[in-house]
């Protein structure tokens, strides 16, 4: 198995985007799946490289990277440097970066006569399962699409009229990071960039327009994003597949950083259920 770690994407006017890739030298056919992580998320987050290197193991070229304003750096990945960045994220970012990476793919393994770059998978994790789902309902290159412990509404996470307008007049508000302690900042421009696009950004209206075939996995132990948020995705798009994972919680019972080299029962029956879903002939 070839693992490449940190590849920039530079980019002219945009910040560049740190990718990783698992692929293997010999196995055929090889179809590229893309990960994109949630919010306050990172590509080596927990358990993320262990899942990797299984996804390429099991056939697939596996490609995971940093959304541009997650508020790592180029040197430091892993923790949360740039906060001004993190401050100045929004969607129409993360589709912009989702986008960026597909091409990059699709460039990068053109001549790789091992990696089938006419499919493409996307799976996308909390946050980040809004962002692919928004994106596969445009771009017609994704031939799947993975929900993992998706979010189904952007809207309803801003909170109060009261608490908006306040934001609106402080012009940012604060999230603790539980885990390395720090104070991330949110700029109104954040909301205002929903607001312009909000109906683009609307999940529901987006995933009843796919026609792909499209995985909802999601753990009955979720706190995070409630398991009735999978339903309803399931409901708005009925030709979807819908699996719920006994006992998981909103990471499939892994934490970071993860110093095994085993994934989880949970997180390894994730990984089972997604390489079984795109290695089915498309229905289409």
């Amino acid at each position: 198995m070839t693992i490449e770690k940190n590849i920039i994407l530079e980019r002219e006017t945009k910040k560049p985007i740190l990718i990783d890739a698992f692929y293997s030298e010999d196995q055929t056919n090889q179809s590229i799946v893309i990960f994109c992580h949630g919010y306050k998320g990172f590509k080596d987050w927990g358990a993320w490289n262990i899942m990797a290197e299984i996804f390429a193991q099991l056939g697939c070229c596996f490609i995971k990277f940093n959304f541009s304003h997650n508020g790592g750096t180029m040197e430091s990945p892993i923790d949360f440097p740039d906060l001004e960045a993190f401050g100045n994220n929004n969607y129409s970012k993360e589709l912009e970066d989702l986008d960026a990476v597909i091409t990059w793919s699709q460039d990068r393994f053109a001549s790789n006569k091992n990696v089938n770059t006419n499919n493409i998978s996307v799976i996308g994790h909390s946050r980040g399962g809004g962002i692919a789902i928004l994106k596969s309902s445009t771009d017609p290159r994704i031939t799947r699409l993975i929900a993992l412990a998706s979010v189904s509404n952007f809207k309803n996470r801003f909170g109060s009229e009261e608490e908006i307008k306040k934001w609106k007049v402080d012009g940012v508000k604060y999230i603790q990071n539980g885990r390395t302690k720090q104070q991330m900042p949110h700029y109104y421009q954040f909301f205002e960039d929903f607001e312009a696009n909000e109906n683009s950004f609307n999940i529901e209206a987006a995933i009843k327009q796919i026609e792909i075939p499209i995985l909802i996995l999601h753990g009955d132990r979720d706190s995070s994003v409630n398991i009735s948020e999978a339903n309803a995705l399931h409901r708005w798009q009925p030709n979807s597949q819908l699996t719920i994972v006994e006992n998981a919680d909103h990471v499939f019972n892994t934490k970071h950083p993860w110093e095994t080299n085993e994934l989880t029962d949970e997180l390894k029956s994730v990984v089972d259920r997604t390489v079984a879903f795109i290695a089915k002939k498309s229905v289409h």
